[in-house]
């Protein structure tokens, strides 16, 4: 992100931004997730990781609102979340979403004609974003024309010109090497700093998790529960190069030590079901 211009930080607000109280998620007789309890300060960076099929990814959904929890209560800034994103929330997939017949800037300006913005602000908006992630020169591509990690800037930039104070990303960087990962968690890390949102990733790399986040919470094999939330200590103005520091070592094994003993009983539960 190269651009000197950035979206407004949203202004403070008291209290925590989320809290997830006792949420469950079940789909019919599969019990996917929790229970679950979290609570979120304004303007933390919390990373999620955990076996595959634990739930992390369902845990995001229904925190955005795209599914209503089976039991258990989520809160936004104080109001419910109950089947609908509620304003302020965005959300960041890993498959590409932009809309291959739109230019950059106008597939970074979508949300904002659907939500019937002035086109001077959304001239404004987009401008800004396209500035902010380095995409200024490319405001007339088509995602055809981009690298896989332009791409998804892009649609980055499509969430934040929106300006959500709670950012849900899911394997962002899943379809990315390792080396654009790494630069694209450094332009994320600035982003975070830069506007104020409270952020949450799901990823299944450790060392993206430890590197981005100041707590990391690690999920259970299903049905995913939090077993423990990790402090990681590091600076709001920290990057990439914190991977060479051997405390960046020590957090990444203390993970893997218990990511591994519930991903061994992920499979093994894998292999009874298939019997």
């Amino acid at each position: 992100m190269t651009g000197e211009h950035v979206e407004a930080a949203p202004a403070k607000r008291s209290g925590p931004s989320v809290v997830m109280s006792r949420v469950t998620r079940s789909y019919g007789a599969i019990h996917a997730l929790g229970p679950i309890d979290l609570e979120l300060p304004q303007n933390q960076f919390f990373s999620v990781v955990g076996p595959s099929g634990c739930g992390k990814s369902t845990m995001l959904d229904v925190l955005a609102g795209l599914n209503k929890p089976t039991s258990g209560e989520i809160r936004f800034e104080d109001k419910r979340v109950d089947g609908e994103v509620p304003d302020g929330v965005g959300v960041v997939f890993q498959d590409d979403a932009s809309f291959p017949w739109l230019t950059v800037e106008s597939n970074i300006g979508f949300g904002m004609r659907r939500k019937g913005f002035s086109p001077d602000e959304i001239k404004d908006r987009v401008g800004r974003a396209l500035s902010f992630m380095g995409l200024t020169s490319f405001a007339k591509a088509h995602p055809s024309q981009l690298s896989g990690g332009m791409r998804q800037r892009v649609c980055i930039a499509r969430t934040l010109v929106m300006r959500p104070r709670l950012i849900l990303l899911d394997e962002p960087f899943g379809a990315l090497d390792q080396q654009t990962r790494l630069l694209m968690g450094d332009e994320l890390l600035n982003l975070w700093r830069r506007t104020g949102a409270t952020v949450v990733l799901i990823t299944h790399s450790i060392d993206e998790a430890v590197m981005l986040a100041d707590r990391v919470g690690v999920m259970s094999a299903r049905p995913g529960k939090f077993i423990e939330i990790i402090e990681t200590g590091w600076p709001a103005d920290r990057d990439s190069r914190l991977a060479a520091s051997p405390e960046f070592g020590q957090v990444t094994t203390r993970i893997w030590d218990l990511l591994r003993n519930e991903s061994i009983k992920a499979m093994q539960a894998d292999v009874e079901a298939s019997r």
